[in-house]
């Protein structure tokens, strides 16, 4: 299916990507306000429910938040009651923001979903000069932390006709987003810089099971295929993996500065 559909999905799952979904290591919100001035001014791509918008509004920032989907925007409203923060339901790619600029343009686990001219090209447009981009990127690594859950489980994927398609995770060294190169590659950026935290979640079988329903993939599925499946891995958890499974993962921040003409 097109990354349009794909990530339409998660708005029908509102109600369980907040409850599932996590939040993000402080230490990813130091680094990235250090870059910033006091009370800065964000936009920020795909909120989802609210997982960072929280920790961006305690830090002192105003925030917009641009989210695709009506249901996940309407629980970030519900979550976040604060004057500093303005819900505004549109794609990023598209939607009219005015003449305003803004210190900063930051998104955590949802840039992937922007076009990769848009990536570059919307920042560019919103930025004050000298103004933050900020990218975090959850990635998936190889490691033994997941003691073999992820190789056991795609006999899982492939019965139901969802195998694993393209490279294997990559090892924790390699956790480097494509947005890293992208923004590397334009001019229009300056002090590229990329950080990154290990960061393992462990979850119980009938969590896990919540956290696989959130993903788009899982959710293009047919209903009672979809049942089906999340049965079978809850079920597969319990019985060969003591009822609960480690993600190993990698945190990454990927910042620049817009160059000052």
């Amino acid at each position: 299916m097109g990354g349009v559909e794909l990530r339409r999905t998660f708005d029908g799952v509102a109600a369980t990507y907040h409850q599932i979904r996590p939040r993000y290591p402080e230490a990813v919100f130091d680094e990235l306000f250090a870059l910033l001035p006091a009370r800065p001014e964000l936009v920020e791509v795909g909120p989802g429910t609210g997982q960072a918008t929280t920790d961006l509004l305690a830090r002192g920032a105003r925030v917009t938040a641009v989210e695709l989907g009506p249901s996940l925007a309407a629980v970030l409203r519900e979550s976040n009651s604060s004057r500093d923060l303005e819900v505004i339901v549109g794609d990023f790619e598209a939607v009219d923001l005015g003449d305003r600029r803004f210190d900063g343009v930051v998104s955590t686990c949802a840039y992937h979903w922007i076009s990769p001219a848009a990536q570059v090209d919307r920042p560019a447009a919103l930025l004050r000069p000298g103004g933050v981009v900020g990218i975090v990127t959850l990635v998936q690594v190889t490691s033994p932390d997941d003691h073999g859950y992820f190789a056991a489980s795609q006999a899982i994927y492939e019965r139901y006709g969802e195998p694993h398609t393209g490279p294997l995770p990559p090892e924790r060294d390699g956790a480097v987003p494509e947005i890293d190169a992208t923004i590397r590659a334009d001019e229009r950026f300056v002090e590229v810089t990329h950080r990154q935290w290990d960061w393992n979640q462990t979850y119980t079988a009938a969590q896990y099971r919540m956290l696989v329903e959130s993903y788009s993939g899982t959710q293009m599925m047919e209903p009672d295929r979809r049942t089906a499946f999340l049965d079978d891995i809850e079920a597969f958890v319990e019985s060969d993996f003591g009822g609960s499974v480690t993600r190993p993962l990698v945190v990454t921040l990927t910042t620049a500065l817009l160059r000052s003409i």
